[in-house]
């Protein structure tokens, strides 16, 4: 007898996480945009999403603000707020890969361990998604986000459409 595979739901409830209501955009944006390529199949562009829990901005600056392991929660925050965009957009179980993380870290001068704070985020993609949640990444210190949050990540993922 073969095993069920699990989905991102089961797998979201094994975590003990509940997605948060998928942010409004903030500005003159959409927070998805669904561009087709083929066979069904479309890669879904996701907005870039802040540090956030409900209607708080977690801000600060990483290391001397937040510390290294606060910043990594912070970015696990954002890539809640990734995940309840592609529920909203298609659903999670249409997620065939996760092919792209853009993070940027709000750093002070010198910090340098960004990577270890996007692990925050790349390490809950692959807890929900297993194999297909393994994606290429970008981990970019930066001297100002938007609304002086902590962390801001963008994703790109192959989803199936029909």
């Amino acid at each position: 007898m073969l095993a069920r595979l699990t989905t991102p739901h089961d797998r979201l409830r094994e975590l003990g996480i509940t997605l948060p209501p998928p942010p409004p955009p903030a500005a003159s944006y959409v927070q998805t945009r669904l561009v087709p390529i083929r066979d069904g199949r479309a890669l879904l562009y996701v907005a870039g999403q802040v540090s956030r829990a409900g209607d708080q901005l977690l801000t600060g600056r990483c290391p001397d603000e937040v510390s290294v392991e606060e910043a990594a929660r912070r970015a696990q925050q954002c890539a809640l707020n990734v995940l309840s965009q592609i529920e909203s957009a298609v659903g999670l179980d249409k997620v065939e890969e996760v092919t792209q993380l853009i993070g940027f870290v709000l750093s002070a001068d010198g910090f340098a361990d960004q990577p270890t704070v996007m692990n925050g985020a790349s390490d809950l993609f692959v807890e929900v998604f297993g194999p297909a949640g393994k994606h290429t990444r970008a981990a970019v210190g930066t001297n100002a986000l938007p609304l002086s949050v902590t962390v801001e990540i963008a994703a790109v993922a192959v989803v199936r459409t029909g």
